[in-house]
Protein backbone atom coordinates (compact mmCIF):
# COMPACT_ATOMS: atom_id res chain seq x y z
CA UNK A 1 0.00 0.00 0.00
CA UNK A 2 1.54 3.29 -0.64
CA UNK A 3 1.15 6.17 1.27
CA UNK A 4 1.68 9.61 1.38
CA UNK A 5 2.73 11.24 4.34
CA UNK A 6 2.44 15.31 4.61
CA UNK A 7 4.63 15.76 7.72
CA UNK A 8 6.68 18.78 8.91
CA UNK A 9 8.05 17.26 12.11
CA UNK A 10 11.27 15.45 11.29
CA UNK A 11 11.10 13.40 13.99
CA UNK A 12 8.43 12.07 13.20
CA UNK A 13 8.84 11.53 9.43
CA UNK A 14 12.13 10.09 10.43
CA UNK A 15 10.46 7.20 12.67
CA UNK A 16 7.15 6.56 10.89
CA UNK A 17 7.47 5.10 7.51
CA UNK A 18 10.65 2.44 9.12
CA UNK A 19 7.13 1.20 11.22
CA UNK A 20 5.28 1.38 8.41
CA UNK A 21 7.42 -0.14 6.13
CA UNK A 22 7.40 -2.87 8.15
CA UNK A 23 3.42 -3.26 7.98
CA UNK A 24 3.77 -3.79 4.42
CA UNK A 25 3.40 0.42 3.32
CA UNK A 26 5.19 2.20 1.01
CA UNK A 27 5.85 5.99 1.96
CA UNK A 28 6.61 9.37 0.29
CA UNK A 29 6.99 12.02 2.47
CA UNK A 30 6.24 15.46 1.40
CA UNK A 31 6.82 18.73 4.15
CA UNK A 32 4.29 20.72 3.69
CA UNK A 33 1.13 21.41 1.51
CA UNK A 34 2.65 22.51 -1.75
CA UNK A 35 4.88 19.32 -2.07
CA UNK A 36 2.43 16.92 -1.02
CA UNK A 37 -0.09 18.77 -3.79
CA UNK A 38 2.34 18.37 -6.36
CA UNK A 39 3.37 14.81 -5.44
CA UNK A 40 -0.24 13.99 -5.81
CA UNK A 41 -0.18 15.88 -9.25
CA UNK A 42 2.20 13.48 -11.03
CA UNK A 43 1.77 10.48 -9.71
CA UNK A 44 -1.97 10.78 -9.80
CA UNK A 45 -4.00 7.45 -8.52
CA UNK A 46 -0.53 6.14 -7.57
CA UNK A 47 -1.29 6.55 -3.93
CA UNK A 48 -3.61 4.62 -1.53
CA UNK A 49 -3.79 7.27 1.50
CA UNK A 50 -3.02 10.05 2.61
CA UNK A 51 -1.57 10.70 6.51
CA UNK A 52 -2.25 14.49 6.71
CA UNK A 53 -0.69 16.71 9.50
CA UNK A 54 -2.57 19.75 9.96
CA UNK A 55 0.15 22.27 11.13
CA UNK A 56 2.18 22.67 7.91
CA UNK A 57 4.99 25.39 7.52
CA UNK A 58 3.57 26.52 4.41
CA UNK A 59 -0.45 26.39 4.65
CA UNK A 60 -3.02 24.98 6.85
CA UNK A 61 -3.70 21.22 6.77
CA UNK A 62 -7.84 21.44 6.51
CA UNK A 63 -6.96 23.71 3.34
CA UNK A 64 -4.61 21.03 1.83
CA UNK A 65 -7.55 18.51 2.92
CA UNK A 66 -9.73 20.39 0.82
CA UNK A 67 -7.67 20.63 -1.94
CA UNK A 68 -6.85 17.16 -1.98
CA UNK A 69 -10.62 16.19 -2.10
CA UNK A 70 -11.20 18.70 -4.87
CA UNK A 71 -8.50 16.72 -7.19
CA UNK A 72 -9.33 12.75 -6.00
CA UNK A 73 -11.34 10.75 -4.01
CA UNK A 74 -8.22 9.01 -2.24
CA UNK A 75 -8.97 8.25 1.73
CA UNK A 76 -7.21 11.16 3.91
CA UNK A 77 -6.42 10.77 8.02
CA UNK A 78 -5.97 14.29 9.08
CA UNK A 79 -3.24 13.87 12.22
CA UNK A 80 -3.20 16.93 15.10
CA UNK A 81 -1.96 17.73 17.95
CA UNK A 82 -4.81 19.87 18.44
CA UNK A 83 -8.37 17.94 19.42
CA UNK A 84 -10.78 20.34 19.99
CA UNK A 85 -14.17 19.60 18.20
CA UNK A 86 -14.19 22.59 15.78
CA UNK A 87 -10.78 21.46 14.41
CA UNK A 88 -12.35 18.34 13.84
CA UNK A 89 -15.62 18.90 12.30
CA UNK A 90 -13.99 21.13 10.00
CA UNK A 91 -11.70 18.39 8.69
CA UNK A 92 -14.23 16.07 8.36
CA UNK A 93 -16.33 18.52 6.24
CA UNK A 94 -13.50 19.04 4.03
CA UNK A 95 -13.63 15.55 3.11
CA UNK A 96 -10.90 14.03 5.74
CA UNK A 97 -12.07 10.58 6.25
CA UNK A 98 -10.66 10.17 9.71
CA UNK A 99 -8.46 12.86 12.18
CA UNK A 100 -6.47 11.40 14.61
CA UNK A 101 -4.45 13.20 17.87
CA UNK A 102 -0.63 13.03 18.20
CA UNK A 103 0.77 11.19 20.03
CA UNK A 104 -0.74 8.48 18.91
CA UNK A 105 -0.19 4.84 19.44
CA UNK A 106 1.24 3.33 16.37
CA UNK A 107 -0.99 0.42 16.28
CA UNK A 108 -4.26 2.73 16.64
CA UNK A 109 -2.06 4.40 13.27
CA UNK A 110 -2.41 1.17 11.62
CA UNK A 111 -5.81 0.44 12.64
CA UNK A 112 -7.30 3.56 11.30
CA UNK A 113 -5.42 3.24 8.06
CA UNK A 114 -6.65 -0.42 7.93
CA UNK A 115 -10.32 0.55 8.52
CA UNK A 116 -10.38 3.77 5.98
CA UNK A 117 -8.53 1.13 3.32
CA UNK A 118 -11.15 -1.02 3.62
CA UNK A 119 -14.78 1.49 3.63
CA UNK A 120 -12.64 2.92 0.68
CA UNK A 121 -12.01 -0.45 -1.09
CA UNK A 122 -15.96 -1.32 -0.63
CA UNK A 123 -17.23 2.20 -1.57
CA UNK A 124 -15.02 2.08 -5.27
CA UNK A 125 -16.86 -1.50 -5.84
CA UNK A 126 -19.90 -0.50 -5.00
CA UNK A 127 -19.66 2.54 -7.19
CA UNK A 128 -18.78 0.53 -10.25
CA UNK A 129 -20.55 -2.19 -9.82
CA UNK A 130 -17.96 -4.80 -9.80
CA UNK A 131 -19.32 -7.88 -10.29
CA UNK A 132 -16.36 -10.16 -11.68
CA UNK A 133 -12.59 -9.67 -11.30
CA UNK A 134 -10.24 -11.00 -13.96
CA UNK A 135 -6.62 -11.37 -13.25
CA UNK A 136 -4.44 -13.37 -15.35
CA UNK A 137 -5.63 -17.02 -15.57
CA UNK A 138 -7.99 -16.54 -12.72
CA UNK A 139 -11.50 -15.24 -12.86
CA UNK A 140 -13.76 -14.68 -10.11
CA UNK A 141 -17.41 -14.31 -10.28
CA UNK A 142 -18.08 -11.75 -6.90
CA UNK A 143 -21.69 -12.73 -7.32
CA UNK A 144 -22.20 -16.48 -8.29
CA UNK A 145 -18.66 -16.87 -5.84
CA UNK A 146 -17.46 -18.60 -8.62
CA UNK A 147 -13.65 -19.14 -8.88
CA UNK A 148 -12.03 -20.40 -12.65
CA UNK A 149 -8.83 -21.08 -13.59
CA UNK A 150 -8.01 -21.25 -17.80
CA UNK A 151 -11.73 -22.42 -17.73
CA UNK A 152 -11.78 -24.66 -15.24
CA UNK A 153 -14.06 -24.07 -12.38
CA UNK A 154 -12.17 -24.60 -8.84
CA UNK A 155 -14.22 -25.35 -5.78
CA UNK A 156 -13.05 -23.09 -3.00
CA UNK A 157 -14.81 -23.18 0.94
CA UNK A 158 -16.38 -20.30 1.75
CA UNK A 159 -13.49 -18.59 3.61
CA UNK A 160 -10.57 -19.70 1.06
CA UNK A 161 -13.06 -17.21 -1.19
CA UNK A 162 -13.10 -14.63 0.56
CA UNK A 163 -9.85 -14.52 1.23
CA UNK A 164 -8.88 -15.15 -2.41
CA UNK A 165 -11.67 -12.43 -3.11
CA UNK A 166 -10.09 -9.86 -0.20
CA UNK A 167 -6.19 -10.14 -2.38
CA UNK A 168 -7.29 -10.06 -5.60
CA UNK A 169 -9.84 -6.24 -5.27
CA UNK A 170 -5.99 -5.08 -4.93
CA UNK A 171 -3.73 -6.90 -6.70
CA UNK A 172 -0.26 -6.04 -6.16
CA UNK A 173 -0.96 -4.69 -2.70
CA UNK A 174 0.14 -6.39 0.11
CA UNK A 175 -2.59 -6.85 2.59
CA UNK A 176 -1.75 -7.33 6.22
CA UNK A 177 -2.46 -10.42 8.32
CA UNK A 178 -4.09 -8.41 10.68
CA UNK A 179 -6.74 -6.63 7.72
CA UNK A 180 -7.12 -9.95 6.26
CA UNK A 181 -7.90 -11.62 9.66
CA UNK A 182 -10.49 -9.18 10.66
CA UNK A 183 -12.14 -8.94 7.03
CA UNK A 184 -12.20 -12.69 6.45
CA UNK A 185 -12.46 -14.03 10.25
CA UNK A 186 -13.52 -10.66 12.17
CA UNK A 187 -10.52 -11.55 14.52
CA UNK A 188 -9.20 -8.32 15.75
CA UNK A 189 -7.01 -9.09 18.60
CA UNK A 190 -3.15 -9.47 17.31
CA UNK A 191 -1.63 -12.65 17.30
CA UNK A 192 -5.09 -14.96 16.80
CA UNK A 193 -5.84 -16.73 13.89
CA UNK A 194 -2.17 -17.14 12.63
CA UNK A 195 -2.32 -21.30 11.90
CA UNK A 196 -5.50 -20.60 10.31
CA UNK A 197 -4.55 -18.22 7.86
CA UNK A 198 -1.47 -19.64 6.89
CA UNK A 199 -3.91 -23.13 6.56
CA UNK A 200 -5.88 -21.45 4.14
CA UNK A 201 -3.18 -19.61 2.18
CA UNK A 202 -1.76 -23.34 1.90
CA UNK A 203 -5.40 -24.75 0.51
CA UNK A 204 -5.50 -21.95 -1.95
CA UNK A 205 -2.61 -22.34 -3.62
CA UNK A 206 -2.90 -26.19 -4.07
CA UNK A 207 -6.29 -25.86 -5.16
CA UNK A 208 -5.49 -22.99 -7.82
CA UNK A 209 -2.17 -24.41 -8.74
CA UNK A 210 -1.29 -21.04 -10.86
CA UNK A 211 3.09 -20.77 -9.44
CA UNK A 212 3.90 -17.72 -6.85
CA UNK A 213 0.06 -15.93 -7.66
CA UNK A 214 -0.30 -15.34 -3.85
CA UNK A 215 3.12 -14.25 -2.89
CA UNK A 216 3.75 -14.33 1.14
CA UNK A 217 5.56 -10.87 2.25
CA UNK A 218 7.05 -12.65 5.38
CA UNK A 219 6.10 -11.31 8.95
CA UNK A 220 3.96 -8.95 7.09
CA UNK A 221 1.02 -10.37 5.27
CA UNK A 222 0.23 -11.93 1.57
CA UNK A 223 -0.14 -10.44 -1.81
CA UNK A 224 -1.40 -11.44 -5.62
CA UNK A 225 0.67 -11.34 -7.81
CA UNK A 226 -0.82 -10.95 -11.76
CA UNK A 227 1.09 -12.23 -14.55
CA UNK A 228 0.54 -12.17 -18.11
CA UNK A 229 -1.54 -15.31 -18.06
Amino acid sequence: MRLLLVEADNHVAALLPTVLARHGFDVTRARGGEEALRALAADAGGFDIVLLDVDLPDQDGHEVCGEIRRRTSIPVIMVSARWDVRSRIRGLYLGADDYIAKPYHTGELLARIHAVSRRSVRRDAAGEGETELRLGQVHIDLETRQVGVNGSTVHLTRKEFELLALLARRPGVVVTQETIRSEVWGVTSPGQGGRTLWVHVASLRSKLRVPDLIETVRGVGYRLVVRDA
